[in-house]
């Protein structure tokens, strides 16, 4: 049997974030298109030299994209919705980044989460008579580069047709198999022209195959697969599929396609069950992914090594294996190496794309020559994560016992929220539609070079902190002069929103280069959390307290959520996911008593991480909804009935979830709905919502600032389900990535949409 090492895709950003900056620098006019095209070819090609230097013998090409991979296959397709003006042709990039960005007359796409990761897609758009054309052979274009450049024989990855379809929209779900049917003859002519060029393989992506469908639906891929088969007989297409186990596995293994990838880390016990049930076919190869693609810990070589000679391999004597991530390693940062300052114990157990390859070639090599012959590596890794497990930050016993004395009634609230919705109003005597954002504001050159500068010891905490009151102050009379009901005091001391709590809590660290693409060229640096959580103390009291100080509106206190702590974390694996979330909801609970002691009247806890930890497996989900709202409850319930609580979720499909959002018992959630267009409000017409909501107005996302008018489309569209009294004002997400003009202008024009609104209301007003 052949054993080869194969990767699914790679980081895309670059050792110092230079994707990021070359796009910033193109979007603010700083650099031209040529430009900006040669820098992105020079990372892509970087990608690859580091791949190949790795010793990989499968290298993914095609993967690479200046945005997004799925708005790539979307341009591809000529999938361009009307607004933009797109006449014959390639899609110019100027128009690829309108559809992912907005321009001034029209707005983005939609844009949620990629599966249950914090990675964002941008939704491809069907409108009534689209026809998609293949407009160009991406890629077709990626193999030819990597093997004129670098000498590669690449493997095309491409998103599967049936994925493509099931993350699409615009058309009803009994659309589908015509949507299939119009595809297929483009999947087609790419693998034709790439079978002419003489590609060996492509990697079709099909994740959406571990998300629960019917039979029926399932039938309708095979034949997509038999077509695309008989199109192009001499390409050999690997079905890749991660997230979770392979649905309907007994069927897909007589699929017309040379290879099956499957996810033996999310997916492990359900795919080794239908393997052991089923067998694997002995022609085809099986892509092994073993190695998680989704943390960023050292694998126990010698455990997975063992594993892979277990007895279920008997099962598995095909014509081959590829040794491979779970998924593709986009979903984690590029190289341990430039982490000079962790402690040499916690270094020593991680491992980043870079080392991931070094594991899965040295995994590899060992099934191949033997492993006695790479015995002193093999034992490395082991011997680093039990000198972790052992240590003192993992062992102890205040954390295990506080966590152990947690009783039901810590997760009730002191009152019911009919009587809380009384005492708050008295308290905050707000107008109707009141008018808030949602927490950090615009974050100028000027604040991050001041956070870096004091950072790196360059200026002193007396000097910084004078800063952070100045910009306070700045934006409390900024929001006063707009006319907001619910002030915020910016977060300007904050790099992120998960990434400072790990700052402050005991048991993380924070990395110096951990980058990770989140959306765009929006890179989040996760904390790692390794260790027992423990609050030290207060961690945002001085600056919201300062801001309070200088109005008489009320500020809210702005918290993340421990769900979305844990899951935009990398967390450590020795402990149960729900115990860890505990953890964090206790510190988050001290939090909120600081605040509340300190006379903030209105506490923000958001939670946007909540539907994404949502597993893919219905079977799966109640249990994980169960703990997940108990630690935000364990959060917040501490908090006195004046005390309103508000959480925040946003870029995500809320609407099977709204059963669990009403048991979080926070007293106002605001939402997304610009970029959806106002979908999700629909929902509620399904589910009675007594609480209050602010459903958002007005995309951050976008550099376009929206209108009244539009604002004001959109509250109709939820007035038609919900009441008046229920309804916020806001954006649909903190604006520290718009400008100072972007962030003013459009709230300027949130709160002339709220007292149209108002007007509109004026009896309700009245009582």
């Amino acid at each position: 049997m052949n054993i080869e090492s194969s990767n699914l895709g790679f980081p895309r950003i670059g050792a110092q974030r230079e994707w990021k900056k070359a796009l910033e620098n193109h979007w603010a006019g700083k650099l031209e298109e040529n430009d900006l095209i040669a820098e992105m070819k020079q990372l892509r090609l970087e990608s690859w030299r580091q791949q190949q230097e790795a010793g990989l013998s499968r290298i993914p090409v095609g993967d690479f994209t200046c945005y997004d991979h799925m708005l790539d296959m979307a341009v591809m397709f000529g999938l361009v919705p009307r607004r933009f003006g797109h006449g014959e042709g390639p899609v110019p990039l100027h128009t690829y980044f309108a559809m992912a960005r907005g321009d001034g007359e029209n707005a983005a796409c939609e844009m949620t989460k990629w599966f249950n990761t914090n990675y964002h897609y941008i939704v491809p758009e069907w409108e009534k008579d689209t026809e998609p054309v293949l407009l160009e052979n991406r890629p077709l274009e990626a193999y030819r580069e990597a093997k004129k450049c670098l000498g590669i024989e690449g493997k095309p990855v491409l998103i599967g047709p049936y994925t493509f379809t099931k993350l699409s929209k615009g058309f009803p779900s009994e659309k589908l198999p015509t949507i299939l049917e119009q595809l297929t003859p483009l999947y087609a002519q790419i693998l034709i022209e790439l079978e002419c060029e003489g590609v060996q393989w492509v990697q079709l992506d099909e994740p959406a195959l571990v998300l629960p469908h019917s039979q029926e639906e399932h039938e309708m891929v095979a034949a997509v697969y038999e077509k695309l088969n008989q199109a192009a007989p001499g390409i050999r297409i690997m079905l890749q599929t991660y997230f979770g186990s392979l649905e309907h596995y007994k069927r897909t293994l007589s699929f017309p396609v040379a290879g099956i990838g499957l996810d033996f880390q999310a997916g492990r016990e359900e795919n080794l069950k239908s393997l052991s049930q089923h067998g694997f076919p002995e022609e085809k190869v099986l892509g092994i992914g073993i190695l998680d693609g989704r943390n960023i810990w050292r694998a126990d070589l010698l455990q997975e090594l063992e594993f892979l000679q277990d007895e279920w391999t008997q099962q598995a004597a095909c014509s081959g294996w590829w040794i491979q991530p779970s998924c593709s390693l986009l979903h984690i940062p590029l190289s341990v190496k430039q982490e000079t300052e962790l402690p040499s114990v916690l270094k020593h157990s991680l491992s980043f794309a870079e080392e991931k390859l070094e594991e899965i070639v040295l995994l590899t090599h060992a099934l191949v020559e033997g492993a006695e012959k790479f015995s002193e590596k093999l034992a490395a890794s082991h011997s680093a994560l039990e000198e972790l497990a052992h240590s003192p930050w993992r062992t102890r016993k205040d954390v295990q016992e506080a966590t152990d004395r947690i009783t039901d009634q810590d997760t009730r609230r002191l009152a019911p929220y009919s009587e809380r919705k009384t005492i708050q109003a008295q308290r905050l005597t707000l107008p109707l539609f009141p008018t808030t954002t949602i927490g950090s504001l615009p974050q100028s050159d000027e604040v991050r070079r001041n956070r870096r500068a004091w950072k790196q010891g360059k200026q002193s905490d007396e000097s910084y902190r004078e800063f952070i009151q100045q910009e306070i102050r700045k934006w409390i009379h900024v929001q006063e002069e707009i006319g907001l009901d619910v002030l915020v005091h910016g977060e300007f001391e904050r790099t992120d929103m998960v990434e400072y709590f790990g700052e402050k809590l005991e048991g993380f660290v924070v990395t110096r280069q951990g980058w990770v693409q989140s959306y765009g060229s929006r890179c989040v640096k996760p904390p790692i959390l390794f260790g027992d959580v423990v609050y030290r103390k207060p961690m945002t009291l001085k600056e919201v307290v300062y801001a309070q100080s200088l109005t008489s509106k009320p500020v809210k206190g702005m918290l993340t959520g421990p769900i979305t702590i844990l899951n935009w974390s990398f967390v450590r694996e020795d402990l149960p996911r729900p115990q860890v979330a505990r953890q964090i909801a206790l510190a988050l609970r001290e939090e909120v008593k600081q605040l509340e002691e300190s006379g903030i009247s209105v506490i923000q806890m958001d939670e946007p991480a909540l539907r994404e930890g949502l597993p893919l497996k219905a079977k799966e989900r109640d249990a994980y909804l169960e703990w997940a709202v108990a630690a935000f409850r364990l959060a917040t319930a501490g908090a006195h009935p004046a005390t309103q609580v508000h959480t925040h979720m946003c870029y995500s499909e809320f609407h099977d979830i709204l059963d669990a959002i009403q048991e979080l018992d926070a007293d106002v959630i605001s939402i997304e709905t610009s970029r959806s267009h106002g979908d999700l409000i629909q929902a509620f017409e399904e589910v009675h919502y007594e609480r209050e909501i602010g459903p958002g107005v007005y995309d951050i996302h976008s550099p376009r600032i929206p209108n009244r008018e539009e604002m004001t489309r959109l509250m109709h569209r939820a007035l038609r389900v919900l009441n008046p009294s229920q309804l916020w004002v806001n954006p649909d997400c903190g604006l520290k990535t718009r400008t100072r003009e972007e962030a003013v202008s459009s709230l300027r024009n949130l709160v002339e949409a709220a007292r149209q609104l108002r007007k509109e209301h004026a009896e309700i007003a009245q009582k």
